[in-house]
């Protein structure tokens, strides 16, 4: 079973009698369908509906939150909490730092880890199955392994595929793997992304690039006929993942212009699992 240890997160906790309610109010993902033993993509916005902050949260006992984030916004990510919070009864901390360890499955046959305590299932994946656990110390680097594996699932994360306040949940596909709960109350960013949803007017989305020759760097811009329409995120060889506008990518296709990236052709699809497709008619004009 692959595996490997990312040394760029960081663990917050998030404890008390309203920990939930408090989240709940402010969060995209719906925590009331919050399974144990499972990590749940999730992501506080700005009143403009950007991602401030992406992370995976899980429940930790009783009345208690663990949120996995990247390392680097942690501290940010706590000083935001502690504003929202107000007078709910939650403690904010961040508790000593443990590695996260992530392990799939190369086969269907089932992990002897299943009902193993400490082990999360990380929702964002429905085949392999994706564990994560904390603690121990880090391993060996397997990261071209964790990176092939979240392209071929269309799996986005901030820093390596988009910017924070840059992107919109529907660009990251959390409105397909269950980071926003679209029938749950209000949240910070609701407004702007129950409109986009109401009215499907989301055009940029993620997608898997696969080029005819190993792929240029992270953040190459993406064009088709010298207009751009997109830019790549990770890359492994020739596999990426691409945040793009899918009308425009209809466009070129259906007109037969190569798409590119710097000068490698590539060819974009949808990832697995999504309910989303290309329109039907590319449609004009900037989003």
């Amino acid at each position: 079973m692959p595996s490997v240890s990312l040394t760029d997160r960081a663990l917050v906790r998030v404890a008390g009698p309203d920990a939930e309610h408090f989240l709940q109010n402010i969060v995209t993902a719906d925590l009331t369908d919050l399974p144990d033993a499972a990590l749940k993509p999730c992501a506080l916005l700005t009143p403009q509906g950007k991602i401030m902050f992406d992370f995976l949260i899980a429940r930790d006992g009783i009345d208690a939150l663990l949120i996995d984030c990247r390392a680097d916004s942690a501290d940010d990510l706590v000083r935001r909490l502690m504003l929202y919070r107000l007078r709910a009864k939650a403690e904010i901390s961040k508790p000593d730092q443990q590695v996260a360890t992530v392990e799939w499955e190369i086969d269907s046959s089932p992990s002897g880890s299943d009902s193993t305590d400490g082990i999360f299932k990380d929702l964002r994946f429905i085949e392999p199955a994706v564990r994560r656990c904390y603690g121990g110390l880090a391993g060996p680097d397997s990261r071209a392994g964790w990176d092939r594996l979240r392209i071929a699932s269309g799996v986005a994360e901030s820093g390596a595929d988009y910017h924070l306040s840059d992107a919109l949940p529907h660009d990251v596909l959390l409105d397909q793997n269950g980071g926003v709960g679209f029938r749950k109350g209000c949240y910070i960013g609701q407004e702007v992304v129950s409109r986009m949803q109401h009215r499907g007017t989301a055009r940029r989305r993620v997608l898997v690039a696969r080029g005819d020759g190993p792929l240029p760097a992270s953040g190459t811009e993406i064009t088709a006929n010298g207009r751009s329409i997109g830019t790549l995120g990770t890359v492994v060889g020739a596999e990426g993942l691409a945040i793009a506008r899918i009308d425009r990518v209809k466009e070129a296709t259906d007109a037969g212009v190569p798409i590119l990236a710097g000068d490698v052709a590539l060819a974009l699809s949808i990832p697995p699992h999504s309910t989303f497709a290309f329109p039907d008619d590319a449609v004009a004009g900037d989003a």
